[in-house]
């Protein structure tokens, strides 16, 4: 996990702190995902403790929760404050507004550590990241990737025709997104409620519009493909003559960058032969996973499906889609994000409920910037 520097700034200075935000939330979240997906990759964190002892992920759970509320009220800089909570003495605690904007402060610094790294696993395949300083806009170089024209010419001319190229530039200006959330910190003093708990829910919906929005840009890029008829870069209907066009004028255009077919593995099941007469075994990847791992000559890669909570029950990712793609090439999403997230937090007692309210703050713009080349099969 990469750590901002406005982040190594509190951790450097406590060692608990720094076990904290490098250790224990990314191990957390490892396995929070991990058994909330089917992400085999996520399964890379520790299940045992300093001591050997096996822990479950409601053990860490308690861990982070704990951490989290004590690097809350190390960061208040009252000692008493700390004494008092660990007597028992919540009240005390509860009436600290230092420590309210302390506790949320933490929650951020948690969540800014972790949706660049997560956002990664859904988008890499054609988005790239860029994290820009507050105030800043980015600015993408687009070179053609036309090639200048060889002529012929008699022996006793000295030039042929003229040639240069530009570059295009692209501008992603991040836009101000809000989140309002609030947790009832007496509950979270007493132990009822959890800030971990809440942490990760904030991460899974401010990753979830972020994927969100990466990924419309990016089909709304290939729904614009071209659809000539013989050279075409968007085939409506698979057949395998079409795929395996596709993935050589993907590779070509993209200067020999190998292309890979993209998709939902319910898009990936209809990548067959047209040819009917195969067999495949019961542990055969096509009944494991449900697609074919390579077909044609060209790696096959799933994009997870994710829920669409803007309907009932839907689904974001088109399952009629096939992509072809060269991921090594330039990635056609740029995912810009502005400095760290801000928080704006409600004074104590101000809401008759006794709640704490915060609107949590976080900058970031997409937009396409490439000049790869892609194509589509709709099924």
């Amino acid at each position: 996990m990469k750590m901002q520097n406005s982040l190594k700034l509190f951790a450097t200075s406590n060692d608990e702190a720094k076990n904290l935000f490098e250790v224990m939330i990314p191990d957390y979240w490892n396995h929070y995902s991990y058994e909330n997906s089917t992400d085999s990759k996520k399964a890379q964190f520790a299940t045992v403790d300093k001591n050997g002892e096996a822990l479950t992920l409601d053990d860490k759970h308690s861990l982070v929760n704990s951490a989290l509320i004590k690097e809350a009220l190390r960061r208040t800089g009252n000692p008493y404050l700390s004494e008092e909570f660990a007597r028992g003495n919540i009240q005390h605690v509860f009436n600290d507004s230092n420590f309210k904007d302390k506790a949320f402060a933490v929650v951020i610094d948690a969540v800014d550590m972790i949706i660049p790294n997560t956002i990664m696993d859904s988008i890499s395949l054609y988005s790239d990241v860029r994290n820009i300083p507050f105030g800043d806009t980015a600015q993408f170089d687009v070179e053609s990737n036309d090639l200048f024209t060889v002529s012929q010419i008699g022996n006793a001319q000295r030039n042929s025709h003229s040639y240069k190229q530009y570059k295009g530039t692209k501008t992603i200006n991040p836009v101000n997104h809000a989140l309002t959330v609030y947790v009832d910190l007496y509950r979270v003093l007493a132990g009822k409620e959890s800030l971990a708990k809440f942490v990760v829910k904030v991460i899974r919906s401010m990753e979830t519009q972020m994927r969100n929005d990466v990924y419309d840009s990016f089909a709304s890029m290939a729904a614009a493909l071209p659809t000539t008829a013989t050279t075409g870069l968007q085939i409506a209907g698979y057949t395998q003559a079409g795929l395996t066009r596709l993935c050589n004028q993907v590779t070509a255009w993209n200067g020999g960058n190998k292309a890979v077919i993209v998709g939902t593995n319910q898009a990936l099941a209809t990548v067959l032969p047209n040819d009917a007469n195969y067999r495949y075994t019961l542990d055969d990847p096509y009944m494991t996973l449900g697609y074919v791992r390579k077909a044609f000559g060209f790696d096959v890669f799933e994009i997870p499906q994710v829920a669409d909570y803007a309907t009932e029950w839907g689904l974001r990712v088109a399952n009629d889609n096939l992509w072809i793609l060269s991921p090594s090439s330039q990635k056609f999403v740029k995912l810009v994000m502005e400095g760290s997230t801000i928080n704006i937090t409600d004074n104590v007692f101000q809401n008759a409920d006794l709640s704490q309210k915060t609107t949590m703050q976080k900058r970031w713009g997409v937009g396409i910037a490439s000049n790869a080349v892609a194509g589509r099969i709709t099924i």
